[in-house]
């Protein structure tokens, strides 16, 4: 126990501590612009991300990864506070924790086995996609100027880590370029473009909501729809950091540290959030990799907001942007293009439905969704084909069934018989199927049946025991 204490929180003290602390540079124009786009008070997202960063590093199941409010949850969100306000939306943050704590202690996190790879990817490339494109109305068609800080600060996250390695490089390009903005009086973007930081601590309340059955009727599907969204991202940010770290993590913990950090939140004015992946990226590669630079990052970041709050206002957009398209960059899979020439096509074609949705919609879990449906249907029509030999073996008749007889197979199976024979000695094989369903055993039953009427004899061999077992139970007919 003391061990991994030891292991998850003081094994790489300095790293924690310089990555939380750019990560909560970076979190203070996210969480400000999630607020503009759900229809609240700019600090309602940096309330958010400021409590679940710290609560999450210590109830969450994957250490060094950040979370805060998201522009997935932000989106759903948007309906809710336009209709009913802000008092609802912390009603529903609160219940969104209750429900992905439910999740956690139900072990939500082994269906994360039925999300194949080419979702996996195509669910990493569409956020890489979807950081990009956040960033482009920070500095597209804005100055000349703009574009050369965004430029700079390119230069400087991928130059200066050869020389200096001691501090991240996306740091060294915060303070060196609003330096430079501040004294040189450029005029550029800035965070306080985006909206007003007051320099206050969050307070606990209790939402001012009507205690009813309508008061939950309201809010429910919405929380529903932010649990399931907030732990699929969370889920599968935390796979991305485990294979980036080479370390594993809690899944079901996670999923419970999730719902803890929401419930909390809702009581202190903030929005529901779940794992940016942005920010896992930047922390990670900053050299993040404990509880602490999650703890920093929170901690961190209020105390920017209320010590340093006029500093931060002035900190120009496009070194930020320049900070989120180096994450865009080193998120996206690259060896995708070969993947989708080496792939399977069907894998290949999950992988793009995946990217493209997600692109459209704006909308995570309705791209995983679409991805993971497609799966299924690509693997049912891969394995529905099935076989039937036929061979004379004495006076017998020998059918040989080879595949899985399921509701996709059965009309190839019935369709392979001769059912028109009479007054033979019919053998039906099933030493290399597998019967899986109620429709198999309707469709072993039809063809017994019609050769029967035929005046033939029919005898069943080779059944696996599940398979024997499935037709004793639901067959019409004697087998």
């Amino acid at each position: 126990m003391i061990e991994k204490i030891k292991r998850d929180w003081f094994s790489n003290i300095r790293g924690d501590i310089l990555a939380g602390i750019v990560v909560a540079l970076a979190l203070i124009p996210e969480a400000i612009a999630f607020s503009i786009i759900a229809g609240v008070d700019p600090m309602v997202g940096l309330y958010a991300s400021f409590c679940i960063a710290v609560i999450i590093s210590f109830t969450g199941g994957r250490p060094g990864m950040i979370s805060a409010a998201t522009g997935a949850m932000a989106l759903l969100m948007v309906p809710l506070v336009k209709e009913y306000g802000l008092n609802y939306l912390l009603a529903a943050t609160i219940l969104t924790g209750v429900i992905q704590i439910l999740f956690g202690v139900f072990k939500i996190a082994k269906f994360m086995k039925f999300i194949p790879n080419a979702v996996m990817i195509g669910f990493v490339n569409a956020l890489a996609i979807l950081i990009f494109m956040a960033q482009v109305p920070h500095f597209l068609g804005i100055s000349n100027m703009t574009y050369v800080f965004v430029a700079v600060t390119l230069v400087i996250v991928y130059v200066v880590p050869r020389f200096i390695k001691s501090i991240p490089a996306p740091l060294i390009a915060i303070i060196l370029l609003t330096s430079v903005a501040l004294y040189t009086n450029i005029d550029l973007r800035t965070v306080g473009d985006l909206g007003s930081i007051s320099s206050s601590l969050p307070v606990f309340l209790i939402p001012d909501v009507p205690f009813t059955l309508e008061t939950l009727a309201i809010i429910f599907p919405y929380s529903l729809s932010l649990a399931i969204v907030g732990l699929l991202e969370s889920l599968l940010t935390s796979s991305i950091v485990d294979d980036m770290t080479g370390t594993e993590s809690n899944k079901n913990k996670e999923a419970r540290g999730q719902g803890i950090a929401n419930t909390i939140t809702g009581f202190f004015g903030g929005m529901a959030g779940c794992a940016m992946i942005g920010q896992s990226v930047i922390n990670v590669k900053s050299g993040g990799r404990g509880r602490l630079s999650t703890l920093v990052a929170g901690l961190f970041l209020m105390f920017l907001i209320i010590v340093l709050g006029n500093l931060v206002v002035q900190i120009p957009m496009p070194v930020l942007a320049g900070i989120m398209i180096m994450v865009s960059i080193g998120t996206f899979d690259w060896s995708s293009f070969s993947y989708i020439v080496k792939a399977p096509k069907s894998d290949a074609t999950v992988m793009l439905a995946t990217v493209i949705i997600v692109v459209m919609t704006n909308d995570l879990s309705k791209g995983v969704i679409a991805g993971v449906i497609l799966s299924a249907i690509f693997f049912v029509a891969k394995i529905s084909k099935i076989q039937v030999t036929k061979q004379l073996k004495g006076d017998n008749i020998l059918f040989q069934v080879k595949g899985q007889l399921f509701f996709a197979s059965v009309e190839s199976f019935v369709n392979a018989f001769d059912l028109d024979r009479k007054d033979e000695n019919i053998i039906i094989d099933f030493s290399n199927a597998h019967v899986w369903d109620e429709s198999a055993v309707g469709a072993v039953d039809k063809v017994i049946l019609k050769f029967r009427e035929r005046n033939n004899t029919v005898t069943i061999q080779g059944l696996n025991a599940s398979s024997k077992k499935m037709i004793d139970k639901l067959a019409m007919h004697h087998i």
